[in-house]
């Protein structure tokens, strides 16, 4: 019963992660449009900052999904280290 939960709710997970890249390529379009807009205006609009915040908004996922892995991996090596001091039990 526990391994059909893990299954289904990693196949959850997998079904709204394969939805994500739908709504950043929405943005993006959006994005383009009010530097295109901006730019052609003659009101000095500085778009220069755009670049850094888009790069700053992509890191973040990297950065969870990375942390995630680090204290899964951490923890994992723990609980082998617990293992093989209780002598397998």
């Amino acid at each position: 019963m526990k391994k059909i939960t893990v299954n289904g709710l990693f196949a959850l997970l997998l079904l709204l992660m394969s939805l994500l890249p739908l709504a950043g390529a929405a943005q993006c379009t959006m994005c383009k449009t009010q530097v295109e807009a901006a730019s052609n205006e003659k009101d000095g609009y500085d778009t220069t900052g755009l670049n850094k915040g888009i790069v700053y908004l992509m890191t973040i996922p990297y950065v969870l999904i990375g942390a995630v892995g680090f204290f899964w991996y951490r923890h994992t090596q723990q609980q082998k280290k617990k293992a093989s001091t209780n002598g397998g039990h």
